[in-house]
């Protein structure tokens, strides 16, 4: 498997060359899993919230919906797809950078979300940016994150049916994300499925840091 230095320069390059074929720009969030998952952040959070996107991508649409209502910063590895986001969410922060370098200081934020993002990481850093994530969100803050259900670490070549995009993948089995959430200080309050094609999908897990 790739050095952690080799996956995230994988996972940009992917996004980089695959952002078009990944997300259009007008990509709707009704009937999309996404429109679910934000219902379920909004009856624990309110409006005007400080809200972290990590893994933005484009802002299509989850940072567009998160920021007709709160007070959104977006984290994205790829220029591409921050440069993409900052045209199409004007009324969003966006910061083109690495999440587990990333820097934010303590009780920033009253949310985060992380949507098929925290999965690009190289497993053994996952723990240790899940206690970031938990330090920036205030007591009783919430995070929303999609993780793997089995564990799997991989490389898909030609990702989104784009040549020489190469997508890294590497997410442990939902028990160990469960405990791992809990070492960090965040407790799952709620859990559900993302299915993908047929596949087992991956997990998402609402979290709360303790007040």
């Amino acid at each position: 498997m790739p050095a952690p230095a080799d996956a995230r320069a994988l996972v940009r390059d992917a996004y980089d060359r695959a952002s078009h074929a990944y997300r259009g720009d007008d990509f709707p969030l009704a009937g999309s899993g996404y429109a679910h998952w934000l219902a379920q952040l909004a009856k624990r959070v309110p409006a005007g919230a400080r809200v972290l996107d990590l893994g933005c991508g484009n802002g299509v649409p989850v940072t567009r919906a998160l920021a007709a209502r709160h007070d959104v910063t977006g984290v994205d590895l790829s220029p591409v797809q921050i440069a993409r986001a900052r045209a199409l969410v004007p009324g969003a922060r966006f910061v083109c950078a690495d999440m587990t370098a990333v820097t934010f200081p303590a009780a920033s934020f009253d949310a985060a979300v992380a949507f098929f993002s925290i999965i690009n990481v190289p497993l053994a850093e996952q723990p240790a940016l899940l206690a970031r994530i938990a330090g920036w969100l205030v007591p009783g803050g919430v995070l929303l994150a999609v993780v793997g259900r089995e564990a799997w670490t991989g490389v898909e070549s030609g990702w989104r049916g784009v040549p020489g995009a190469r997508m890294y993948y590497s997410h442990a089995d939902v028990a160990t994300y469960r405990r791992w959430f809990a070492a960090a200080g965040l407790a799952v309050e709620a859990e559900g499925v993302e299915p993908r094609g047929g596949r087992p999908g991956y997990a998402v897990l609402i979290a709360r840091r303790a007040a």
